[in-house]
């Protein structure tokens, strides 16, 4: 029996626990939940498949030393006395992260450079030579995080964060996050059992998401790359094999619909859909939320709109009541999940929530609300036996410090609305991830791995499951007995504390 290690998957503020259930399925050990991360222990195989198959992880990290420290001195003392040989030569390079919550370590850069030096004074002083510090793509990525004198000095298994899946082709204006959008979906207890709807759907995450979970498909199946593929102990064999295993994957009867009143958006959920390979059961159409209509089966909606915040609307206020309306008037039966960040824009929906989740969306702490949206008065719908809420969520509402006190909603929005001429300076951009604005590097590494990027996308658009012709990872083509059609896509100046991610 293989030995177990320590791990740490991280996450968002408010999926912890939506972690914990996913590596509970996963058959992780020892699972404990954190603030923003998630303890478990398993084998170099649960790592992969950690890496691979979590939908809610940011990182996963492999802990190899547990310390105390003092000073910088000792985090450089104890760091020195590792054997490094075991990780690294002088013919690799290697970067190290740190995250830092103490009043004796204020500069986490510090805690990198003394990390860092005592990695390479031990090689020079064994070797007389020194591997090199490879800030953009390391063989080896290393993470320390200090909270007072407590260290942890991780081996870093991911490489880039997770919610980076490889999909995404082009993006809108302040798009949700990928491990974000998992989590929301999750949250729902939907697994593909009815229809799904984002009326407000933007670049399609929340579209892209809910197929992976509806269909069981690793969101992995799209990423280039991940950091512990450069490990001297790396079994590639091992790892082929979790990539072209598909036997849990499933059919999904069902549909999933996307609108958006912009029409880029429209263009660029249907791009990052099709590069999922995922059109057959996505259908994304141009179409104002005003215009929604009551759907022709059970469905569930869920939807992030917009805050006020990156993305100004020119009636705030008057778009929340809007849902509000059409969600009473034509969305009867079903179950409606909305997240969003001002108490003011919820009172606007005008509907009773029969239960609110805190979530962090990046810095903003906001909440999920699900509406549960029934034809009558409320007094009839439960007289009839109706219940807004099931015991869970009683159980979850009635749980003490949920949530923040002296939220600052009326004085954010009371700002916005006073200078809605300057709300363009509030816009994010982001980077398009066309093929043309990535870097050669990794443009020419994709077509080396995946030199069948057309071929697998028209395989999965079409594919019979009863009998297709199935390819290794490498991309050249060569059959094997099991496996998958397609080869991969290649798709705050404060102290930190441990969990802080990048979005």
């Amino acid at each position: 029996m293989e030995k177990e290690f320590e791990l740490i998957a991280k996450t968002f503020m408010g999926l912890e626990p939506v972690l914990a259930k996913e590596l509970t399925q996963l058959g992780a050990n020892n699972i404990q939940v954190g603030r923003r991360m998630v303890s478990f222990t398993g084998n170099q195989e649960l790592m992969y498949r950690a890496n691979f198959a979590l939908h809610t992880a940011i990182k996963i990290l492999k802990p190899i030393k547990h310390f105390k420290a003092s000073s910088a001195d000792d985090v450089y003392e104890t760091v020195k006395q590792i054997d490094w040989s075991e990780y690294l030569d002088n013919d690799r390079t290697f970067a190290v992260d740190s995250v830092v919550f103490s009043e004796e370590f204020r500069h986490s850069k510090f805690v990198s450079y003394k990390v860092k030096d005592a990695i390479v004074d031990q090689f020079r002083e064994k070797t007389g030579s020194r591997p090199n510090i490879s800030v953009a793509n390391p063989d080896l990525r290393l993470h320390i995080h200090i909270a007072e004198e407590h260290c942890t000095l991780c081996l870093d298994s991911s490489g880039e964060s997770l919610h980076r899946r490889g999909y995404r082709q082009e993006s809108v204006e302040a798009p949700l996050n990928e491990v974000l959008a998992a989590g929301m979906i999750l949250m729902t207890g939907w697994q593909g059992d009815t229809d799904f709807i984002d009326p407000m759907c933007g670049s399609g995450t929340l579209l892209i998401e809910a197929a992976l979970i509806a269909r069981n498909m690793a969101p992995g199946l799209f990423r280039k790359e991940y950091a512990f593929e450069k490990w001297p102990d790396f079994d590639a064999e091992l790892f082929d094999r979790i990539y072209n295993d598909d036997s849990q994957e499933r059919d999904f009867p069902y549909h999933i619909y996307g609108y958006d009143i912009d029409p880029k958006a429209v263009n660029t959920a249907r791009m990052n859909a099709k590069a999922a390979g995922l059109t057959d059961c996505i259908t994304v159409e141009q179409q104002d939320f005003k215009d929604f209509t009551q759907p022709a089966r059970k469905s569930i909606l869920v939807t992030n709109p917009p805050y006020g915040e990156r993305i100004s609307t020119p009636d705030l206020l008057g778009t929340y009541k809007m849902i509000g309306e059409r969600l009473k008037h034509q969305f009867m039966n079903n179950d409606a999940w909305i997240l969003s960040y001002r108490e003011e824009c919820f009172e606007q929906i005008g509907l009773k929530p029969s239960i609110k989740i805190p979530v962090y969306n990046g810095s903003l702490e906001c909440e999920f609300r699900k509406y549960q949206i029934f034809d009558g008065k409320l007094k009839e719908f439960r007289r009839e036996g109706g219940s807004v809420k099931s015991d869970e969520e009683k159980r979850q509402m009635a749980e003490k410090h949920r949530f923040k006190k002296n939220r600052d909603f009326k004085q954010r929005i009371t700002e916005q609305e006073e200078n809605e001429e300057g709300d363009i300076r509030s816009f994010t951009f982001h980077r398009h991830d066309t093929e043309a604005s990535r870097k050669p590097e990794r443009r020419e590494r994709r077509f080396e791995r995946g030199e069948r990027k057309t071929e697998w996308k028209e395989q999965r658009e079409g594919r019979n499951r009863g009998g297709h012709e199935h390819f290794d990872r490498s991309g050249k083509g060569r059959p094997i007995s099991k496996g998958r059609d397609f080869s991969k896509s290649k798709g705050f100046g404060k102290k930190k504390r441990f969990d802080d991610d990048e979005d």
